[in-house]
């Protein structure tokens, strides 16, 4: 799945970002980062589509708003040849994103990450985010958690005996339940609480979700058993997070029905659906390998500092 790239001598500028006609700049001896715009659209998807297992989230942001949006909470920028070559892509913002296979462009978006104070993590491939990361690293910054993630992808459905749930899109009557669940989810990996963190934004983003119809439900005497979101979605592949099935239902089989009607539905659509487990929790290992998953490489997630 990888891809030949141009091998540059390149050395980045020991300089913050430049604006030249109003787009963020930042220069080298070889390559050139420059600030993405809506017309690179079409550009970016096809390099981003090389990969589409490692670049769903990215593509999914630039599908659902554009390259230039506030709800990719982020700039998307590209680093290029001196001929115009597109050589990377990264997503600096509240996350950290990145597709290159070059370390020289790595360093690059480390340069300019070091300038963006606000961003909270840093993920992708493990070769890729630890090359980076020694790049970063060198610049004074530490982080506060890593975690090592395990990706998975489904293409084909496992066959579940067993009831078949009647999965449904959440509405906005959803809202208040899944932003609850969805805060124990994201606090229990990060130890962060977006709830008190930022509040309206958070229910901002989960109500858009919704709407969007990327968060599938299921009840049963009108109690919440099972629920999954959407992240990203392209022809390609789709990125799954936030699953979660009711405590006092778990280990009856109700997840593997749930996970397997989901693939269904999400597979007359894209042609692979992947997600990222904690390689700690081996329960989830051998549950998602019964629902169809099969692994496809390791995953750094990368916390920066509490009040960042």
């Amino acid at each position: 799945m990888g891809m030949t790239l141009l091998n540059v001598d390149a050395k980045v500028a020991d300089q913050p970002a430049q604006y030249v006609n109003g787009r963020s700049r930042t220069t080298m001896e070889s390559l050139e980062v420059q600030a993405l715009a809506n017309e690179d659209q079409a550009e970016v998807l096809a390099f981003l589509s090389r990969r589409p297992i490692h670049t769903v989230c990215m593509a999914g942001y630039i599908r659902d708003h554009g390259i230039v949006s506030p709800l990719n909470r982020g700039t998307f920028y590209g680093c290029r040849t001196q001929s115009g070559l597109l050589h990377g892509v990264a997503l600096i913002g509240h996350a950290t994103l990145l597709e290159t296979q070059s370390d020289e462009a790595l360093k690059a978006f480390a340069k300019l990450k070091h300038h963006y104070a606000t961003s909270h993590l840093i993920r992708g491939e493990h070769s890729m985010i630890d090359r980076f990361w020694r790049h970063y690293a060198e610049l004074g910054h530490d982080l506060r958690l890593a975690c090592r993630e395990l990706l998975f992808e489904q293409k084909r459905v496992a066959e579940i005996e067993g009831e078949v749930p009647d999965l449904r899109l959440a509405t906005p009557s959803d809202l208040e339940q899944v932003m609850k669940i969805n805060a124990e989810l994201i606090q229990s990996e990060c130890g962060i609480d977006p709830l008190k963190k930022d509040f309206p934004g958070f229910r901002k983003r989960i109500l858009l979700r919704i709407q969007q119809g990327r968060i599938w439900t299921w009840r049963r005497d009108n109690q919440l058993i099972f629920k999954a979101d959407v992240f990203a979605e392209t022809p390609e592949m789709m990125y799954v997070e936030g699953v979660y099935v009711e405590r006092l239902l778990r280990g009856k089989g109700n997840g593997l029905r749930c996970m397997a009607q989901l693939g269904r539905i999400l597979l007359a659509r894209s042609q692979s659906i992947c997600l990222l487990i904690n390689e700690r929790n081996r329960r989830l290992k051998s549950f998602y390998t019964k629902a169809g998953y099969r692994f496809r490489g390791c995953y750094d997630t990368i916390y920066l500092h509490r009040e960042n």
